[in-house]
């Protein structure tokens, strides 16, 4: 047997959680001295503990941890609990990463509030171009709602496309527009260059209009980072007396495996003010 401190260490929780459950009913020593009060356990109780201790991992509260565990819930049970459980925590930190991402953005932008660069934008003509495209609608331009939505659109067109037996011909072009339902939705469109008749169907192929005058900028790093390079362009544009004149794109020049070695091309239409 060992003591409750040696019980402690082998199932890695601490002596006053194993009170607390001696108290609640939840886990009790296998023997009491009585003479000194002295807690005693056997190892077989640490499967017990260990069951205590991945529903309470799981979020169960200790009434609903001591229905389950005397009602012996099966080790195959449990474990659909931990996967399921694991999943959520993934999405949990998945989520917090992209945040994160989301966050240094932010503070880089802020950094270069201030700091104009002087040939880093470039206005030029954008000719048009036919592009094959797949759209859908995101919840609103937040990284987080766009993100989701653009990649799997881009897995997909390449997909039905390969199916259709025609090949990209050029880099890819996201471009975006409100949704006709409104409510902040972003109508997201997801193109790449081809050269095949025009057609509507599953994808569509169509013809985007020329630029006569864009203001353009070269953002290198996943698009998840995008945030400061935009927002450069946009006070370039402002200072140097321009007006926005229609909805920006974004041209895929070089999307290797590794997102932080993209390089992409903001083209955003623009007027003199």
């Amino acid at each position: 047997m060992f003591t409750i401190g040696e019980f402690a260490r082998h199932g890695r929780v601490s002596v006053r959680m194993l009170r607390h459950y001696d108290a609640t009913g939840l886990l009790r020593p296998t023997h009491v001295a009585p003479a000194s009060g002295y807690r005693y356990y056997t190892a077989a109780q640490l499967a017990r503990l260990n069951r205590i201790t991945a529903l309470k991992d799981l979020g169960f509260i200790l009434q609903q941890v001591q229905d389950i565990v005397d009602e012996k819930v099966s080790v195959e049970e449990l474990r659909g609990m931990l996967r399921l459980r694991r999943a959520e925590l993934e999405a949990t930190m998945a989520a917090a990463r992209a945040r994160l991402v989301q966050v240094e953005a932010r503070l880089r932008a802020i950094e270069s509030e201030g700091h104009m660069p002087t040939n880093d934008v470039v206005i030029k003509t954008v000719p048009a171009v036919r592009v094959a495209e797949l759209t859908a609608t995101a919840a609103s331009f937040e990284p987080e709602h766009i993100s989701p939505v653009i990649g799997p659109l881009y897995d997909e067109l390449l997909r039905c496309l390969g199916e259709a037996g025609i090949t990209p011909t050029g880099p890819g072009v996201a471009y975006y527009e409100d949704a006709p339902e409104g409510k902040g939705r972003i109508r997201v469109h997801a193109a790449v260059q081809v050269s095949a008749p025009l057609q509507e169907g599953i994808f569509r192929i169509l013809d985007l209009p020329s630029l006569a005058q864009a203001a353009t900028i070269v953002h290198r790093g996943s698009m998840d980072t995008v945030l400061p390079t935009a927002q450069l362009l946009a006070r370039w544009t402002d200072t140097n007396g321009y007006r926005s004149d229609g909805y920006p794109r974004e041209v895929s020049l070089e999307c290797p495996e590794d997102v932080d070695d993209w390089v992409t091309e903001l083209q955003a239409p623009v007027t003199r003010a």
